[in-house]
């Protein structure tokens, strides 16, 4: 498996996967192959989140930390598409297991998502995701996806 150029701007993504501000939680990607990818999200103080969750600590949510790495899953598929495209792409989150957090996330963390492809069979994917927070697990999840295509007559 050969490492791919990284995707180094947010635009770049978002050429990926259709999330777009507040929901968009992949910054860039660091590197890729066939089977696993690591992408970047910066933390700011900005997220919609913090002013809710909790305004006097603020801490990213355990949902949002595995939405992104099921974000970054999403960029996975969609790379390893034949013309890396997600104009007809989508990918629905289908089950999470054994999600662990160990640490807190908070503004001002780097957070350094590693997505690896457990197994694929058509349309359905299993990964294995962790974040990072300075080398430290943050948290950890076994979670699928499904691939659906968007070509008008599966639209439901």
């Amino acid at each position: 498996m050969s490492i791919n150029d990284p995707l180094k701007k947010a635009q770049e993504v978002m050429k990926l996967i259709p999330h777009r501000y507040p929901f968009l939680l992949v910054d860039r990607i660091v590197e890729y192959d066939s089977e696993k990818l690591i992408a970047i999200k910066n933390v700011t103080i900005n997220e919609p989140f913090f002013q809710g969750h909790f305004p006097d600590r603020p801490i990213m949510p355990g949902v949002m930390i595995i939405e992104a790495m099921a974000q970054a899953a999403s960029c996975l598929v969609v790379l390893e598409n034949e013309d890396s495209r997600s104009d007809n792409l989508s990918v629905f989150l289908m089950k999470i297991d054994k999600a662990r957090f160990r640490k807190p996330i908070t503004p001002g963390d780097q957070i350094k998502i590693e997505v690896v492809k457990e197994k694929s069979r058509g349309d359905i994917w299993q990964f294995y995701g962790k974040s990072f927070v300075e080398d430290n697990l943050a948290c950890e999840s076994s979670f699928a996806a499904m691939v659906v295509r968007l070509d008008g007559d599966n639209n439901e």
